[in-house]
């Protein structure tokens, strides 16, 4: 039996066992799936797990079940490609014939002093629970800072304001507006809602220095019952042992199929991987239907196409609270009702398929 060994239950993981099973898989090939977590999670939605408008089982989705499919739950360690195993803590190492390393990413501080110690994270459910925990137990009239106005930060500024209207909110952003490169519109919108409902946003900010309940902004102490980082991420520490190629953002360069250049076993979607477009849920999706192709010919013993179609994405939609949204779809800008709604609907949509 071959071993197809996939890192990261993410949603390009759960592409992959989407599109082999229930009777895709060749019947010589095995998978077995790594994850940290008894079941696969919607990462998107971290952030209304943390603001506390959302209880944990509407983040979680149970993973498949098939004969063909196994799956172990514990932390990776580290990956040898020499002896082609991967390493887990207290647990024996895991052999593969094929690996696809999708272990998603952490936070990136980037060399700011403190920020990794005094603020709050929600790059995992387990530290998204952690935040909603600090957030929801904080008294009226607190000062929460957000640092980082991209979708995360947004979004966690937009929907704590509907579920703490009693905080007050700071979103510290590095442009001279939210949204900065994104189409205009979009960005006033942006920023107008959050000026409307009464969240400081703070442009041209650089964080220098956090301390216990104090974030400094250019030199400046700015005190906060409670910080959250949203500022950047980078991949995850055992790809960043990896001893392979990477970009300047720490991230995997790959082959035209996905795969290591010196290596056509080894395989890295999603946040791990170097592409031209910036990491997100729909690319890692489509980088798991070419990798799925790419296995499938391997297997098969056909030949590979020189390239693979460019991965199309949809756009990006983005929500501020329940009633209100935003978005760029096939480049033309959307914002209001209708914007949240079709964001809803894609989450649903989604966890129908997947459910």
């Amino acid at each position: 039996m071959k071993q197809l060994v996939i890192l990261g239950g993410g949603y390009g993981g759960m592409r992959i066992l989407q599109r082999f099973l229930p009777n895709q898989l060749p019947e010589d090939v095995q998978i077995t799936l790594i994850d940290r977590n008894p079941y696969h999670c919607l990462k998107t939605e971290y952030y209304a797990l943390a603001a506390g408008t959302i209880s944990d089982h509407h983040v979680r989705v149970s993973f498949p079940e098939h004969p063909q499919l196994e799956i172990r739950y514990g932390d990776v360690t580290n990956i040898n490609m020499d002896e082609k195993k991967v390493e887990m803590l207290n647990q024996e190492p895991i052999h593969y014939d094929d690996l696809v390393v999708g272990l998603g990413c952490v936070d990136k501080y980037h060399n700011v002093p403190g920020a990794d110690q005094y603020t709050y994270s929600i790059q995992s459910i387990e530290s998204s629970r952690r935040t909603y925990e600090t957030l929801n137990n904080l008294p009226a009239n607190s000062v929460v800072g957000v640092v980082g106005g991209g979708l995360s930060g947004i979004e966690l500024a937009s929907e704590l304001r509907e579920s703490r209207p009693d905080l007050r909110i700071r979103l510290f952003d590095r442009g001279e507006i939210i949204l900065s490169s994104f189409p205009r519109r979009l960005s006033e919108y942006v920023q107008g809602w959050f000026e409307t409902h009464g969240v400081e946003v703070i442009n041209k900010a650089n964080i220098t220095k956090v301390e216990p309940n104090i974030l400094y902004n250019n030199g400046e102490p700015n005190p906060c019952d409670a910080i959250v980082w949203t500022a950047g991420i980078q991949p995850n520490p055992v790809v960043q042992k990896m001893e392979v190629e990477k970009d300047s953002q720490g991230r995997v360069v790959l082959t035209p199929h996905h795969n290591l250049p010196g290596d056509e076993h080894v395989y890295v979607l999603g946040d791990c991987a170097s592409l031209p477009h910036a990491p997100s849920a729909q690319l890692a999706e489509g980088q798991a239907e070419q990798i799925v192709q790419v296995l499938q010919k391997r297997w098969k013993g056909e030949p590979l196409p020189e390239k693979l179609p460019r991965i199309k994405l949809k756009g990006v939609l983005g929500s501020l609270g329940k009633k209100h949204g935003f978005g760029l779809v096939a480049e033309r800008t959307i914002t209001g009702r209708f914007a949240r709604l079709l964001k809803s609907g894609v989450l649903w949509m989604y966890k129908y398929h997947n459910g």
